[in-house]
């Protein structure tokens, strides 16, 4: 009899999630710049709430491309994520930091695949290591920042992945793969 899917997170505390395509619907072609274009996928909030529950920490880490492209402010950002925080209270979840990098392409240290937001939140959460947390993430630039890490990452995917995209490669990278996050809190974070 072979260990249940689970076993691979088994020793995780720190759950690093990515915002735009895991907590809500990302659009394609834009961005979103104010709480009103935030659709919250389906089931984040349980998923969210199942981990706090567990006593594992969350933590979202987000490349915000916007600011540098002047499509909204870091204040907005901040009101924006201040909602998504009252929204998940509501349904009895948390988040325990968002990490968001503000910056164009090749600007800086921070933005995924670069390490720089998952170094400031080690820092920030002295127990947090590569070993004991996780990436769920639905971007190759996701899955990449965790495996240059040593970190373990979930990529959120659709069923059918083409061959030739970053979806494939990323499928490849990662550690697991899940449909939602709801579907990885329940295939491998959920108390057996």
């Amino acid at each position: 009899m072979t260990a249940g899917p689970a076993r691979k997170f088994a020793n995780v505390t720190y759950v690093f999630l990515d915002r735009d395509g895991v907590l809500n619907r990302c659009p394609v072609g834009s961005y979103v710049t104010s709480w009103e274009q935030f659709e919250v996928l389906p089931g984040v909030e349980q998923a969210i709430a199942r981990l706090n529950g567990s006593g594992r920490k969350v933590i979202v880490v987000t490349n915000q491309r916007g600011i540098a492209l002047g499509l909204h402010s870091e204040s907005e950002l901040n009101a924006l994520h201040d909602r998504l925080r009252a929204h998940l209270a509501v349904h009895g979840a948390r988040l325990d930091a968002i990490y968001y990098c503000p910056h164009d392409n090749g600007e800086c240290h921070c933005r995924k695949p670069q390490t720089g937001m998952f170094e400031l939140a080690f820092q920030d959460f002295p127990e947090a290591t590569a070993g004991n947390s996780v990436m769920v993430g639905d971007s190759l630039v996701d899955v990449e920042a965790a495996s240059r890490l040593g970190m373990r990452s979930v990529f959120i995917c659709d069923r059918v992945v083409r061959a030739d995209s970053d979806a494939a490669r990323a499928l490849a990278l990662s550690t697991a793969s899940a449909e939602s996050l709801a579907d990885c809190v329940g295939r491998y974070f959920d108390e057996e």
